[in-house]
Parts: structure tokens; C-alpha cells; sequence
């Protein structure tokens, strides 16, 4: 019997460019937490709250994961409303560490604009 490896069996159930990234719009009394306010010195109280994050899953099935609880951000699960398809969905799909650093770019990019901005590790 011919052994497969782990990395032949991925390869086949997965494409390489499956991972993305994604905004999730917060309630803006996430604003409130000190942690937040710390990490958005410059923001905009006229721009929305949101959550920047990246997975192997379709933003829809991370989304409800947060919401379930499942690996799940705390700020998402208290406080997530919905997606912003329309902040990330010309980005997507990508590899593994395309994402992961559009993820931070993001995130940063979403800060500068003047939004508050939480995730985005």
C-alpha cells in the first residue's frame, strides 16, 4: 500500500488561494473599551467601528463562527453586527501569506482612514 503524506492530501482538498481576509462592522460602544480607544488615537467618531480578520474560510463561515462562539474574537461575538463586503471583497482569495499580511495592511490602512479598527494581528 503506497503511504501518503499529509501535504499530498491537503494539497488535493484545498487550493492554494483559498484564504481571505474580512471586515466585520462592530457596535460603535466597542469604542468604549479602553483597549480600543488606546489602539485608535486618531479615529473619526463618524466612522464605523470594525473588526479586521483573515481565515481559511469563507468570511460568511468565519463570521458565524464568531458569532457562535467557535475560535471565537470576544469583540466580535459581543459586539459584531455584520459584514462590509464592499471593504475587502476585490481582495479575495488569496494564499496563506498574501492574507496574513493583508490582513495588517488593512487594518492599518482602515486606522489611517479614520475608522476605529480592532483585529488585523
Amino acid at each position: 500500500m503506497k503511504r501518503r503524506t499529509l501535504k499530498r492530501l491537503r494539497s488535493s482538498r484545498q487550493p492554494e488561494n483559498h484564504h481571505n481576509v474580512y471586515v466585520v462592522l462592530l457596535d460603535r460602544a466597542v469604542a468604549k473599551l479602553r483597549k480600543v480607544r488606546a489602539a485608535n488615537p486618531d479615529r473619526d467618531p463618524q466612522k464605523p467601528c470594525v473588526y479586521v480578520g483573515m481565515s481559511g474560510l469563507t468570511p460568511e463561515e468565519r463570521f458565524a463562527n464568531h458569532l457562535k462562539g467557535d475560535k471565537a474574537s470576544s469583540v466580535v461575538k459581543r459586539y459584531g453586527i455584520r459584514l462590509l463586503p464592499e471593504l475587502y471583497i476585490h481582495l479575495n482569495p488569496m494564499p496563506f501569506e498574501a492574507a496574513e499580511r493583508m490582513e495588517q495592511d488593512l487594518a492599518e490602512d482602515l486606522r489611517r482612514a479614520g475608522y476605529t479598527v480592532t483585529g488585523g494581528h
